[in-house]
């Protein structure tokens, strides 16, 4: 089994794009994740990019603005520095690695202190 679902509209006969998506495993986790994050107050939206190279989770303080953050799978990474990071706003890579759950701490640590 791989990490790509088929890209429906290919162009042509025989003609498959594949992309990267996130399975139902890892959108539960995200999405636990931004469930709790709203509660607080602290995100109101997100957008989901299944690219050739790439899935995107965004996450929005506001709908018409850039994302907080961005959590991305690139299976490519896989056996380097690991599938999944979370990004900021600026472009910062805020945490890296192969455990989505581990990865996902650096944002659940904002989480402690918003409710404080």
């Amino acid at each position: 089994m791989n990490n790509f679902t088929p890209f429906p509209g290919g162009a042509g006969a025989g003609a498959s794009h594949e992309v990267v998506a996130f399975h139902r495993t890892e959108l539960s986790v995200i999405l636990s994740l931004y469930g709790r994050m709203v509660a607080a107050g602290e995100w109101r939206d997100y957008g989901i990019s299944s690219l050739r190279d790439m899935a995107v989770f965004s996450v929005f303080r506001r709908t018409a603005e850039h994302p907080l953050y961005r959590i991305e799978k690139r299976p490519k990474l896989r056996n380097r520095q690991g599938q999944y990071a979370v990004i900021g706003a600026d472009g910062q890579v805020l945490k890296r690695g192969a455990d989505l759950r581990a990865v996902l701490r650096v944002l659940e640590r904002k989480l402690i202190r918003a409710v404080e």
